[in-house]
């Protein structure tokens, strides 16, 4: 099925833009390169908007509600698409997970989903409720990580609270596969994991977990909130974010000491 014809404007305001805007263009009869030259972009650019692909962002919105005098139709949508919570949060998440070049992300409290051993990803979706059939989550959360090992694949770079490691997710055995298992990611030459000790005291990192996602069209950002996430393009937002993983990554421990760490908390769960 072609990604725009997938779009469910009724549960998601980014799949309401997109399908307006193809809605509108073909309403006025031009063609997407047409547009494309109205909103100072590309025809690939305009198709990939239409798809949800990429995201309207307001000097955009502004063109097309003056071309079309539409009361400000797209900029209140816009608005309000940055302001929400998207139902569809995780699909778009994942889509940009899949087709990204870098992954940095920070983890205040679990073994990212990247990451993650079967039987930890299970204890999780288990006390979670989060799904109606663990199984299936437990399979698709498995299948994600072969962005890792795929021919060219995502650089992932990774710093997890210390919490994340001593937080005993599924018991004993289960954390003890886990720990070993991020050791043995860590050794790919595309993954770098660092650990923020609780050493460091209060921190921005407190403020919760997020990722910054590099595909082709650019950096998105990710941030978790409770019952869902939201995936957000806007500049301002997406530099906080790539600023805010420095200040973690400069008072983390190295890749060798986070190692180091991380086979002592191993230990702990024998």
């Amino acid at each position: 099925m072609p990604l725009r014809e997938s779009l469910d404007p009724d549960n998601s305001l980014w799949d309401w833009i997109a399908v307006d805007l193809y809605f509108y263009r073909n309403k006025a009869g031009l063609s997407c390169a047409q547009l494309g030259r109205l909103l100072h972009v590309n025809r690939q650019a305009v198709s990939n908007l239409e798809a949800g692909r990429l995201k309207l962002d307001m000097t955009k919105a502004k063109i097309l509600d003056e071309l079309w005098d539409l009361n400000k139709h797209f900029q209140r949508l816009v608005k309000y698409a940055r302001a929400g919570h998207d139902p569809n949060w995780f699909k778009a998440h994942v889509i940009y997970e899949q087709r990204a070049s870098v992954i940095k992300t920070y983890e205040a409290m679990v073994v990212p989903g990247l990451l993650q051993s079967e039987d930890y990803a299970r204890a999780l979706l288990t006390e979670g409720r989060r799904s109606k059939d663990v199984e299936a989550g437990v399979r698709n959360r498995m299948s994600r990580q072969a962005v890792l090992t795929k021919e060219n694949p995502a650089h992932l770079w990774v710093i997890l609270s210390q919490n994340a490691l001593d937080w005993p997710v599924g018991g004993p055995g289960v954390m003890r596969d886990q720990l070993g298992a991020l050791l043995e990611v860590a050794e790919l030459p595309n993954v770098a994991v660092r650990i923020l000790p609780r050493s460091v005291g209060a921190h921005v990192a407190l403020e919760g977990s997020f990722k910054v996602i590099t595909v082709k069209e650019g950096d998105v950002a990710y941030m978790e909130a409770c019952g869902g996430g939201r995936t957000t393009q806007d500049p301002t937002e997406v530099a906080e974010r790539r600023i805010r993983f420095d200040e973690i990554g400069a008072d983390s421990l190295s890749r060798a000491l986070s190692k180091d760490l991380i086979r002592k908390t191993m230990e702990t769960y024998a």
